[in-house]
């Protein structure tokens, strides 16, 4: 039954940001994330489009927020590896388990780790080409989406790229969501809190419209598929 998705469920809570949530679920959930991104945030277009041009003209300094497990920032060093472009790569965290994991399975040793909050980095006067977020935003209820998107805006020059990525909330997102992850419940995505967080994250999501209410100037709302949306601030380069 899809439940009332008619507003944010902002009290509901994902059982992986439990202190006290099992270490083997916890770290087998770490583990499924490059599958379930892959296959639901087709990452490597938005690299393509915004990470790759700019890499192109010179080394990046990229930073994740709210990195988690890692599986974007290490994804992001591949591609990059890959194509020949350099830059260095931070994943921010302020979960120390999710640090943890994250450092004891990068075997390439590519990319920065460091367990922090946004507010931290911003003090400390740290300076970014482009600040991405995944799946992060449903975790902030609309008095603190102001004060991150001020942090994160702050982190990057006037030239610079601010994109945070989430769930779009709906209910064929919803449906969508539960009826394909149902057939690997007990094999692919047991011992995981994978299903039952993802729920709670659609649930707990942003619908474009209501982003673009709470939005400063200057940041926009784009929209994708399948049920994706990203809240971005663009700077203008150097001969555009």
């Amino acid at each position: 039954m899809t439940p009332d998705l008619s507003a944010r469920a902002e009290d509901a809570r994902e059982l992986m940001d439990d202190p006290n949530a099992d270490a083997r679920v916890l770290a087998r959930t770490y583990e499924q994330f490059g599958l379930i991104n892959a296959v639901v945030t087709r990452w490597h277009r938005a690299y393509r489009r915004d990470i790759r041009p700019r890499a192109i003209q010179r080394p990046l300094r990229i930073l994740d927020v709210g990195a988690g497990g890692g599986d974007l920032p290490r994804a992001l060093a591949g591609w990059m590896r890959r194509d020949g472009v350099a830059g260095e790569i931070t994943a921010l965290d302020a979960d120390e388990r999710a640090i943890r994991w994250a450092v004891d399975h990068d075997e390439q040793g590519d990319v920065i780790y460091r367990c922090a909050l946004l507010s931290d980095l911003v003090t400390a006067g740290e300076v970014f080409d482009v600040v991405l977020s995944n799946h992060l935003l449903h975790h902030l209820d609309a008095a603190e989406l102001p004060g991150f998107l001020a942090d994160s805006r702050s982190l990057v020059p006037a030239a610079g790229l601010v994109a945070h990525h989430d769930i779009a909330r709906s209910a064929a997102a919803y449906r969508l969501f539960a009826a394909g992850t149902l057939p690997f419940t007990r094999n692919l995505l047991s011992g995981s809190f994978i299903r039952e967080d993802g729920l709670t994250s659609i649930r707990r999501s942003y619908t474009a419209s209501e982003l673009a209410a709470l939005a400063p100037k200057g940041w926009t709302v784009r929209t994708g598929v399948p049920a994706r949306l990203q809240l971005r601030w663009e700077g203008r380069r150097a001969g555009a």
